[in-house]
């Protein structure tokens, strides 16, 4: 690349990697290009974008973004996954592709600048995913108006109850009193 692409590519990674939710690194050297496709592919479908990046432009890209955090990990061909949305669903994607693919190896990754080891990332990915998580917590903040107008509706009913029966009650004194 020219000078002026470099800066061009540096100043658009730079952009991504602030917007970035969250960002993971890994080692792709010996694979072949059918496999890192294949990684490539999967990432894709989850909005997840996969570099392959030079450490060096990749360091003066994420400076002042929370991805500067694993800069010191940046050693070796290195390929980077960007995320933007679901933090668990690329974990969960490179978790099981280093299992198929003995030579992929994750080295590292960040979330909100802070740096996550290897045993983080596959704790993460055993998390459930965004959208399980989201219909998790919608179910739990309807259950809480919910309970509360059944209380409600308890009260109200019990209330009904001592008033039928209050009713009652002086219907059959009236008719003893006849």
């Amino acid at each position: 690349m020219e000078k002026k692409e470099k800066e061009s590519f540096v100043e658009e990674l730079s952009e991504r990697l602030k917007k970035a939710q969250a960002t993971f690194v890994v080692d792709y050297q010996g694979l072949n290009v059918e496999s890192i496709n294949r990684v490539r592919k999967e990432l894709r479908q989850s909005h997840v974008d996969f570099r392959v990046v030079k450490n060096r432009l990749l360091k003066i890209a994420s400076q002042a973004t929370g991805t500067e955090a694993i800069k010191d990990h940046l050693v070796g061909p290195c390929a980077i996954a960007i995320t933007y949305e679901d933090v668990v669903a690329p974990a969960k994607i490179l978790v099981e592709q280093a299992k198929k693919v003995e030579k992929l190896k994750i080295k590292v990754g960040q979330m909100g600048g802070r740096v996550m080891d290897l045993e983080t990332i596959k704790r993460l990915a055993e998390l459930p995913g965004r959208e399980v998580l989201l219909a998790k917590a919608l179910s739990v903040m309807q259950a809480v108006p919910s309970s509360f107008v059944r209380a409600l509706n308890g009260v109200i009913l019990n209330l009904l109850n001592v008033l039928k029966a209050i009713e009652n009650q002086k219907r059959v004194s009236r008719t003893e009193d006849n």
